[in-house]
């Protein structure tokens, strides 16, 4: 199988996962990668590995380029399954090889792994290995997105071997973001933040100050593509306006509707917030995945839900993508809760209780229109919207 040299000496060996779609929740419409790298130095260094059905294919990549057993290092940057799952494979074959890792996922890999006859040493923020001409720092990251998360930094490369930071879920035989559509991989990586990272902005924060000092030309993540030279400018910026939860003058309206009632009140909302000179998204759950929504919504001030009510609850598919955005915890936002009903109108207010629940503003009380709107109903929420506007 082919291996791709990312520099001089240091190969992806990793798999691709062409037919995954679904990620816990999160659609993955074009697949995955799961990215490992052999490091071909006086000790020779495999740093992470890959999902376990996929054992064979970094097998093969390791022995085109050396024996397995002539490997002395495997660093575990993070115990999810989809890095470590070759782990126990590979290790039966490197049987000289030491595992590096940090105490947190060291007690991870014993809690997922039989790891009695596994040599392992911890290591900490700021350590360094020197592996010959090379010397390997790791940087923990905890809760980005595990408590055992780190990177691993090669100085003499300018490389960052950045575990799921910066990464994006892309099945693709170029590896080099620049060789592929650039806009696809972006976007890519805005999704991989806001269904996987949004959680936990502030541990982004300190990661980010964490990395600062380092001279990174090059950042190569576990899943997609890796980035070289202006790139790596650009999407340390994006993490750092996402991690900020900085928005863009733009609204996001997301609704379901059973008879047409609830999309008429949110197209009269766009048509409104279009007026008032903001960038608007409308979007029917029905069409559009959750995953697609949470990207949607990462860089918008302004966010509005619509539901009708049924069996005096909201719409399951709007109840499916309030919890999914519960988890994911995103800040900052403006919210305003809008729908229709036919004998009562109290399931809208559970759309507010979430939004109270994430700490938006919610200057403007829901609206809800009974049976079918009509032009007053219009004028209404069209005041709704400009109240909205004007209290920011």
């Amino acid at each position: 199988m082919n291996t791709i040299e990312i520099k001089k000496d240091i190969h992806w060996v990793g798999a691709r996962d062409w037919n995954i779609r679904n990620f816990h929740g999160y659609e993955v419409a074009r697949g995955t990668s799961y990215n490992a790298y052999l490091i071909m130095d006086e000790k020779i260094t495999l740093v992470d590995t890959v999902k376990e059905p996929f054992s064979n294919d970094l097998i093969d990549r390791v022995k085109s380029l050396v024996n397995l057993e002539d490997i002395d290092y495997l660093v575990c940057n993070h115990v999810e399954m989809d890095h470590s799952g070759a782990m126990p494979e590979v290790l039966k074959l490197a049987k000289n090889a030491t595992v590096v890792t940090n105490m947190a996922a060291s007690m991870g890999l014993k809690e997922h792994y039989d790891v009695a006859d596994w040599k392992i040493q911890t290591v900490k923020s700021g350590d360094t290995l020197n592996i010959g001409k090379r010397n390997l720092t790791f940087v923990q990251t905890p809760m980005l997105h595990w408590p055992d998360s780190m990177v691993t930094y090669v100085a003499e490369d300018k490389l960052l071997l950045s575990n799921d930071g910066f990464g994006q879920h892309i099945a693709t035989d170029k590896l080099f973001a620049k060789d592929n559509p650039i806009d696809i991989v972006y976007d890519e990586a805005k999704r991989y933040y806001a269904n996987i990272l949004y959680p936990f902005a502030r541990q982004a924060g300190k990661a980010l100050e964490a990395l600062s000092g380092l001279e990174i030309e090059m950042i190569a993540p576990s899943h997609g593509c890796v980035w070289q030279g202006e790139e790596v400018t650009k999407i340390i910026s994006l993490y750092d306006s996402w991690a900020k939860a900085e928005y863009k003058n733009k609204a996001v309206v997301i609704y379901d509707s059973m008879w047409g009632s609830t999309e008429k009140l949110a197209k009269f909302a766009v048509e409104e917030l279009e007026e008032q000179g903001i960038g608007t998204i409308l979007r029917d759950v029905k069409v559009n995945h959750i995953s697609d929504l949470i990207s949607d919504i990462i860089d918008a001030k302004y966010v509005l839900i619509g539901s009708p009510t049924l069996n005096n609850q909201i719409m399951p598919n709007i109840a499916a993508f309030l919890c999914y955005m519960k988890g994911l915890a995103p800040h900052n936002k403006i919210g305003f809760a809008f729908g229709s009903y036919g004998w009562a109108a109290g399931a809208i207010k559970d759309i507010e209780d979430v939004f109270n629940h994430l700490k938006w503003e919610v200057p403007v009380d829901k609206y809800c229109v009974k049976y079918i709107p009509n032009g007053n109903h219009k004028e209404e929420i069209k005041e709704k919207i400009r109240e909205l506007v004007k209290s920011n």
